[in-house]
């Protein structure tokens, strides 16, 4: 187990393309951290620069206090599981899960110790024998993790593991990375576009976008607490609603309604009187008027459509010029053109400068 630092850690490619900026990011010991952002956004090159497969431009990248700038990849002591699998399709199962301790002069009895451990870890105890071809796709998957896990490395780094499987068994190998985690206690870097599995998976997450750190912290601070707009918008699924709101003292006026705001919200309406701000208010937290508290804000609207999604229902509606996800009981029984009252809690609300796009009710 091991302790990785990015020390302002900058990748500057020959045309001028900046895949990292400036990224300073303390991973802890056993810790699992979780990169997401979309494509574009810096996390893999941030990845294969930690994995020595990207030269850095400038900065320190540390493994413990050790700094690997100039140490080549094999000498890291980090195993890295790729999005494809990358398995050699001639060799057995054993054979795969061996080949990296080969390489290293590894004890024959030492490599067979490993190798079977690995596969009673991941259940392949019955398929050493076979080859890739002959392999599910998360049988293949296992067969990856379990070569990184043979190495009994100081770090693994996962580069989208799990973005080739259906979303069943996507599900499915989540829990099982995690649980692998949890038993080995091996600081964890995982890459992913995804940030459903960012939220489940990790202790705590890296929001990048365009090569910079947006915001680090635990599932729930970033969600209850995202610093800017690209935060807000990019974690929770459906995504956060905005709407573009008149500041007055206390209040807020979205086209026709006034919304009467209490705490963080009411004072950063105060402090930005008469300008236009940008507010945000997660689809769960919006619910059918009557079902509210008679203090919640109140958001007439009209509904375009309803998609039932069994125990729940997702529902697009317009009001003043905007549209509204809300996410709501299947049991409303609401239906398209019908008008309605959307409720929220003052609490509930974020209030996002539009120039900045920084969150002006964010916590500190």
């Amino acid at each position: 187990m091991a302790t990785v630092t990015f020390d302002h850690v900058t990748k500057a490619y020959p045309d001028g393309t900046v895949a990292v900026n400036d990224l300073d990011l303390l991973i802890k010991d056993g810790e699992f951290l979780v990169l997401v952002g979309p494509s574009g956004c810096g996390k893999t090159t941030a990845l294969r620069c930690l994995a020595g497969l990207e030269e850095i431009t400038a900065g320190q990248i540390k493994i413990d206090a050790r700094i690997v700038n100039r140490v080549p990849p094999k000498d890291r002591n980090i195993a890295m599981v790729f999005q494809s699998y990358a398995l050699y399709p001639h060799m057995t199962v054993f054979d795969n899960l061996a080949f990296g301790l080969k390489l290293l002069k590894t004890p024959r009895q030492e490599i067979k110790r490993r190798v079977e451990e690995a596969a009673k870890i991941l259940n392949l105890e019955a398929l050493l024998d076979r080859k890739p071809r002959a392999l599910s796709g998360g049988q293949r998957q296992r067969v990856a993790l379990g070569r990184a896990i043979v190495r009994e490395p100081a770090a693994f780094l996962m580069d989208e593991p799990l973005s080739n499987l259906d979303a069943k068994l996507r599900v499915q190998t989540r829990a099982e990375i995690l649980r692998l985690q949890r038993r080995l206690e091996t600081t964890t870097v995982y890459v992913t576009h995804d940030q459903v599995e960012a939220m489940t998976m990790g202790d705590r997450i890296a929001v990048m976008s365009h090569g910079v750190l947006q915001q680090i912290g635990t599932p729930p601070e970033l969600y209850d607490n995202p610093v800017n707009v690209f935060v807000a918008a990019f974690i929770g699924s459906p995504a956060m609603n905005f709407a573009t709101a008149k500041a007055d003292d206390g209040k807020l006026t979205l086209g026709g309604p006034t919304l009467h705001l209490s705490g963080e919200a009411a004072k950063a309406a105060a402090q930005n009187r008469g300008r236009d701000l940008l507010i945000g208010f997660r689809p769960e937290d919006l619910v059918l008027n009557g079902n509210g508290r008679p203090d919640d804000l109140h958001i007439p609207a009209q509904i375009d459509v309803v998609e039932y999604l069994g125990h729940e229902e997702l529902i697009h509606a317009q009001s003043e010029g905007h549209e509204i996800v809300a996410l709501v009981p299947s049991e409303q029984k609401v239906q398209a053109g019908q008008e309605v009252k959307f409720a929220i809690q003052s609490d509930k609300l974020h209030v996002f400068d539009p120039e900045t796009e920084l969150n002006l009710t964010a916590r500190a």
